[in-house]
């Protein structure tokens, strides 16, 4: 592999195991066996890239490389197993899913950066790429997805999508500009969470 199809394949990777841990997390808060919590594991790992690849016209990500698919069922499968082993704090999926939110943001973006999508296009697949999956994990739990409500979410992906993208444009190399717009991405999500950042929301007059 090149230098960038490495650092995105690890990237990838990354983001698929820390997905997979938070969709666990959270399933864990309901009635589910392991069957259960292991599609759920599947859809937050490997639904923001699914969606991101059909976009794209790209062969999905997870069908040409299984090891994205291992990686994810192995991930969900040990959290699954030290979630019964220790007693976890029951918003503890929170962190990983701003790790995944970082991972995926960056990975979608330079993914569709390589496939010569203009720049505006391509930070709105980063964007799909970290939330997507989140989202489904979210309806399949019975939840009001993160991503519709609460603190900063996609916006903190955006931002960060939009940072990697200047940041290449402006001839940055792609493993700093990765580590800076993915690092951007968890600061604000952590800080949005600690500090209660939101949108606001809307509020039919009477």
């Amino acid at each position: 592999m090149h230098g960038l199809e490495t650092l995105l394949y690890g990237i990838g990777l990354a983001g698929v195991a820390v997905n997979a841990a938070s969709g666990v997390l959270e399933a864990g808060r309901k009635p589910l066996d392991l069957f259960g919590m292991v599609v759920i594991a599947l859809a937050a790992a490997l639904g923001g890239g699914s969606l991101r690849d059909l976009l794209l016209d790209r062969k999905v990500f997870w069908i040409a490389d299984q090891t994205f698919l291992i990686t994810a069922l192995a991930a969900g499968v040990l959290t699954f197993a030290a979630a019964r082993r220790w007693r976890l704090p029951p918003n503890l999926f929170m962190l990983p899913d701003a790790i995944g939110l970082a991972l995926f943001t960056v990975s979608g973006t330079q993914i569709a950066l390589a496939f010569d999508a203009p720049w505006l296009v391509a930070s709105m697949m980063g964007v799909i790429t970290g939330v997507f999956g989140g989202i489904v994990r979210d309806v399949l739990c019975n939840e009001i997805p993160l991503v519709f409500s609460g603190e900063l979410y996609a916006t903190t992906s955006w931002g960060g999508a939009l940072l990697l993208v200047a940041l290449l444009e402006n001839g940055v190399t792609p493993g700093i500009a990765a580590l800076v717009g993915g690092g951007t991405v968890l600061l604000l999500r952590l800080l949005s969470i600690r500090n209660r950042w939101a949108l606001p929301t809307y509020s039919a007059r009477r």
